[in-house]
């Protein structure tokens, strides 16, 4: 197990050092340029049609999709979850304060890139056995098959498609359940193999309910989880009130600091803090990684620059909002230095911080909190791997055995090292984000034409308009 363990650090070392951050962070920059600062023009936009649907119970779905707010549930059950309790605890602890500065500067720019891959996803979506199905291994296969480049789509979407199912669907939902069982055992002294069987069950009752069931479990749980979740940050805000300026100082301080600062019991460098934030900021987020366009792309809208806008609400609420929210109250409250003397990892940091606050019933809170947020998150996962499975094999009884598969590793999540479940989770997200950026930087120049056609029908005062190419198309060939 020491040389597989070894050879994991070895690759996220790799896979995490300069050359990622500069690709994503890049990608990042291009396209807020080159699309004139979406995260500005377009934030309005995606508001309106985010929580504007929150309220409206009479719209009807075309058959086979998702409203815009149930693909924005969706895809903020998948973003917020242990990323924002237990991986932004473990962003602070490795990579120190500064780290948090850093999540936020990949959310600014991952607004960007987030509205590129929904924009894409709405474009190249198809129908496979009555439902829509999007994301990138579709618009990495169709899109660069209209660029002339068939073998290179092919190749990087089957890839990437591979990479999803294990990364998140399988590895990803391994690390969801593994923060529930470490939480809940010690806040209520559960076993954890009775948390992971119970887990297993429950996610197996929504998954085989299909788009439907899985679009309605997530617009009724996700607001008012996260809603909750707020409201006891703040009550951890107003108890150390007097903590609140020299944190906010702390964090942008460590965020350049470039020499070791004393963090507790360990220094940190900028180095680390970069590494640690990007890394636990895309984990959170997911912009980039090609994950919650599987969930964009599928919203009946009116245009593809709809939803992208709407995308772009999602990673502001998780990152910009809920990781925010942990990171203060973990720092306000010294948790991570107390922590670090403890032995404590991942969420158990955030849950000594409410500790801190609110004693034990703090703990609980917390529990029950982390609980909600990474249930939601295996259900988002399951659906973005299914998608792929869709892809792949467009077969009833291989989907089935995913979702058997997906059972067995929430089960064995609860049971294994947390350290290296994150170590490989952080791996494998990595060489999702190779492909998935690939085909963005190509397909850019398709993403600015889509939002020039909106904007000129805007400005025309237009009723919107878009022809969907792909979406009658019910099969693909799959040769690779």
């Amino acid at each position: 197990m020491t040389v597989f363990e070894d050879f994991i650090t070895t690759m996220n070392g790799f896979l995490w050092g300069p050359p990622m951050m500069i690709i994503l962070l890049g990608f990042g920059i291009v396209s807020t340029f080159y699309l004139g600062f979406p995260q500005l023009s377009k934030i309005k936009l995606g508001w309106d049609h985010s929580f504007g649907q929150l309220f409206n119970r009479d719209r009807t779905n075309k058959a086979g999709s998702m409203s815009s707010f149930q693909s924005l549930a969706t895809a903020v059950a998948a973003q917020v979850g242990t990323g924002n309790i237990g991986g932004v605890a473990g962003a602070i602890l490795t990579g120190g304060p500064g780290a948090v500065f850093w999540m936020w500067i990949t959310a600014i720019l991952g607004m960007a890139t987030i509205f590129v891959e929904a924009v894409l996803a709405q474009r190249y979506r198809q129908t496979r056995g009555g439902e829509l199905v999007a994301g990138p291994a579709f618009y990495l296969r169709k899109g660069l098959e209209e660029r002339g480049m068939a073998g290179l789509g092919k190749i990087l979407a089957a890839i990437f498609a591979v990479l999803i199912i294990l990364a998140l669907g399988l590895v990803g939902n391994a690390v969801q359940s593994n923060s529930i069982a470490s939480v809940m055992t010690e806040a209520f002294g559960i076993p954890s193999i009775a948390i992971g069987i119970t887990l297993a069950i429950v996610g197996a009752l929504i998954f085989i309910g299909g788009m439907e069931r899985i679009g309605k479990f997530a617009e009724m749980i996700v607001p008012i989880m996260a809603l909750i979740y707020l409201i006891s940050a703040i009550a951890m805000l107003v108890k150390f009130n007097d903590q609140i300026i020299p944190v906010l100082k702390l964090i942008f301080t460590s965020a350049f600091s470039t020499k070791a600062v004393s963090g507790g019991v360990i220094g940190y460098t900028i180095r680390t803090a970069i590494r640690y934030g990007i890394a636990r900021g895309l984990f959170s987020n997911e912009a980039g990684m090609g994950s919650t366009p599987n969930s964009h792309g599928v919203a009946d809208v009116k245009h593809p620059v709809i939803q992208g806008s709407v995308a772009m609400i999602g990673v502001f609420i998780d990152t910009l909002i809920v990781c925010t929210a942990t990171a203060v109250t973990i720092l306000v409250s010294n948790a991570n230095n107390v922590a670090l003397e403890k032995g404590y990892e991942g969420a158990q940091v955030t849950m000594q911080a409410f500790a801190l606050g609110f004693g034990d019933l703090g703990s609980k809170f917390l529990a029950i909190a982390l609980l909600f947020f990474a249930f939601t998150t295996v259900i988002g996962w399951y659906y973005f791997g299914e998608a792929n499975i869709k892809y792949l094999f467009n077969s009833k009884l291989v989907l089935r055995v995913y979702q058997i598969l997906v059972g067995i590793f929430i089960i064995l999540g609860t049971v294994l090292n947390i350290g290296m479940i994150w170590e490989l989770a952080d791996m494998m997200n990595g060489l999702m984000v190779i492909p998935n950026v690939i085909g963005l930087f190509i397909l850019i120049r398709q993403a600015k034409k889509i939002l020039v056609d909106y904007d000129n029908q805007v400005k025309l005062g237009q009723d919107l308009y878009y022809e969907y190419p792909y979406e009658k198309l019910e099969n693909m060939d799959r040769e690779f």
